[in-house]
């Protein structure tokens, strides 16, 4: 990330939930992409799903009005929507398997430019030492997004020709959100469809490790 420029989280959270279909069973995963619970366009309404036991998640509380037995996956406080309900984890799988979410919004460490995606291990000795529900959620959800920095703190890509992390699927990302841009995972590669304010094409391929296929033309 690059202080000063391109957006913050919670503006990266926003502006994915511009493109979250009306009326979508989404669910989200742990980290930056928490914070798409925030926002819900006026006129449309989303059903969060969390992996361990929640349809009809809401924002997270105010701070001292929560309910400490009340959280998502990441063990942060949220709320319930009315028409919510609860269930057992095994029965949160058995929606996540059965392909029954529409969407899965989820953090990385790379996204290749095919679509493959690591975002649970660095491999390392010390790293985490499974993949908990992500495995699971981008081999049964409909769509996965990706809501990341589009760097590392020390300013390596995330976005990558190919991914050296282990992975937790293969060609399974469908978009990417940054704070430097909105870009489409095709056949051709990175796709870019967006920049963020104020931020140039060369600035974000400079931050890119696989070639960025410009913004089409509108008359195209």
């Amino acid at each position: 990330m690059t202080p000063g420029i391109g957006l913050s989280r919670d503006e990266m959270a926003k502006r994915l939930a511009q493109d979250i279909s009306n009326g979508a069973y989404v669910n989200l995963g742990i980290g930056i992409p928490e914070l798409v619970a925030k926002y819900v366009p006026e006129g449309r309404e989303f059903i969060y799903h969390t992996e361990n036991g929640l349809l009809g998640m809401g924002p997270s509380p105010i701070e001292g009005e929560g309910d400490p037995e009340l959280i998502n996956a990441g063990k942060k406080q949220v709320t319930a929507l009315p028409g919510s309900a609860y269930f057992h984890h095994a029965d949160s799988f058995a929606m996540i398997r059965g392909g029954h979410l529409d969407l899965c919004v989820l953090g990385a460490l790379q996204v290749a430019a095919n679509g493959d995606l690591a975002n649970w291990s660095t491999g390392t000795p010390d790293a985490i030492p499974a993949v908990g529900g992500a495995m699971d959620l981008v081999a049964g959800v409909k769509q996965i997004f990706v809501l990341t920095q589009h760097t590392t703190k020390d300013g390596s890509p995330k976005l990558v020709e190919a991914c050296t992390y282990p992975l937790t699927g293969v060609g399974v990302v469908n978009r990417v959100y940054t704070d430097l841009a909105v870009i489409e995972v095709t056949t051709k590669g990175f796709q870019l469809i967006e920049l963020s304010p104020g931020v140039e094409f060369e600035f974000v391929q400079e931050r890119t490790g696989a070639d960025l296929l410009p913004m089409k033309d509108n008359n195209e």
